[in-house]
């Protein structure tokens, strides 16, 4: 029998790497673009690929979709790392690949990581890609929209690759087991229970779950038979699982997004998962706490006037004590607002207020509303006409308040909801009264 060690010589490549499939027939999950009557096989297949971007997260198959054109297409493939090139190395590629099309060859340039370009190596590659010297499939986990060139974007077909499922995660180190490229010379027998515990800690990420499985088989015990991978080998090995969120990416913006938009949907259980998530995942807990103090007056408001408080109180203790005790209480505002009734009549009325102050005539203040601290100011009748509310019955007066061009504008609309039903009550009383008093009103 080969010795472990005979065996870790001869695999001098990384199991990753020694596993990457050749073929679309070998390829495993992204069916929306590979499985039957997929796009992307459809242009393979017909030899027609254009500019590609491809996006997704790390370990989905990109570098091997992009080297699997390439072999198919049989066009000159070239790797090209965002990391360690620049506006020089560029220039020489499309050189020679310029050349190379005089001759009637193409050429694939794949750039891995390409948002880490900036604007002006990004711009290296347009007239190049106009021209179809090249044909450029870049490789994202960042969104494009915000990340590529608009007009090398425009350039370019965006295809979206998601995180591989657990099933393709198990297929992907069954394989690996069992394939004479991979572990099949060391014999290794992996339990039902291993499988899936690999296959879940992977995350979607096909890279994890190899070098997973290369590191379990180097620490499980091994005997005349080969190796046996057990759910009591791999737990030590692997640890707290590295949850996937980037505080800058476009990751960070999704899970504050499904915070916000639980809470809104009154789910407490969805909203504490998201808030685990950003906080497990190394979110500033202030950040956290400043969003939800913007929750309390968008989407509660006035239907719970306690929910800002109790958000303020939120963000203090959360700066006061840190992480990880604050936790608890971003938690229990989280709840709280999860729970509280909703209006987002404040929203809308800013909102509607915002437009119009945007859009319409900048009329001057009304001159009864304007203070007169100096003669001159009196003399040009600043503060003429103004109503004390304070003197009056009622605490209501006559007295215009908004600009002549804005008049019988509304903004705010309360709902019925919690408190805000008193404030609807009010409202409605304030406007019988001026219908009642005011000469101008209907």
């Amino acid at each position: 029998m080969t010795s472990l060690f005979d065996s870790i010589n001869e695999a001098r490549e990384p199991l990753a790497a020694r596993m990457r499939p050749r073929t679309l027939a070998d390829f495993v999950g992204q069916d929306q673009l590979v499985g039957e009557n997929g796009a992307l096989r459809e242009m393979i297949s017909h030899d027609d690929v254009p500019s590609l971007i491809f996006w997704g997260p790390p370990g989905t198959g990109k570098t091997t979709l992009a080297e699997i054109i390439a072999e198919q297409t049989k066009a000159k493939f070239i790797h090209f790392s965002a990391v360690t090139s620049g506006i020089k190395e560029i220039r020489e590629v499309m050189k020679t690949a310029e050349a190379n099309r005089q001759y009637g060859e193409r050429t694939i340039v794949f750039v891995d990581e390409i948002h880490r370009f900036n604007k002006a190596q990004q711009d290296a590659f347009l007239p190049y890609v106009e021209k179809g010297s090249i044909i450029l499939i870049g490789a994202t986990t960042e969104n494009p929209s915000f990340e590529i060139n608009s007009a090398l974007l425009s350039r370019c077909k965006v295809f979206v690759l998601h995180p591989l499922t657990t099933a393709n995660i198990a297929t992907i180190i069954q394989r690996a087991v069992a394939r004479p490229e991979g572990l099949a010379k060391q014999h290794v027998t992996l339990t039902p229970e291993a499988l899936q515990i690999m296959a879940e800690f992977a995350n979607g990420d096909a890279r994890v779950a190899l070098n997973t499985l290369e590191m379990a088989v180097l620490n499980s015990p091994r005997d005349k038979k080969g190796v046996t991978i057990t759910k009591d080998a791999l737990v030590p090995l692997l640890g707290k699982k590295s949850l996937l969120y980037d505080k800058k990416g476009e990751e960070h913006y999704n899970i504050i997004s499904a915070l916000h938009k639980s809470m809104r949907n009154s789910d407490p259980d969805a909203a504490i998962y998201w808030l685990a998530r950003m906080l497990e995942g190394g979110e500033d807990p202030l950040y956290v706490a400043r969003r939800l103090i913007r929750f309390a007056s968008e989407d509660v408001g006035l239907a719970d006037s306690r929910a800002l408080e109790i958000a303020v109180a939120a963000y203090q203790a959360a700066h006061f004590i840190g992480m990880p005790e604050c936790t608890v209480n971003l938690t229990q505002c989280v709840v709280y607002l999860s729970l509280a009734p909703k209006s987002n009549a404040l929203y809308t009325a800013y909102d509607a207020a915002k437009k119009d102050a945007q859009e319409t005539t900048a009329e001057p203040v009304p001159l009864q509303l304007r203070n007169a601290p100096t003669k001159l100011m009196a003399d040009l009748h600043y503060g003429e006409d103004y109503q004390y509310a304070h003197n009056t019955k009622d605490k209501l007066t006559t007295m215009q308040t908004m600009p002549d061009n804005l008049v019988g504008h509304e903004y705010y609309h309360p709902t019925d909801q919690g408190s805000e039903a008193k404030f609807a009550a009010r409202l409605a009383q304030i406007k019988a009264w001026h219908e009642a008093h005011d000469p101008d009103e209907p």
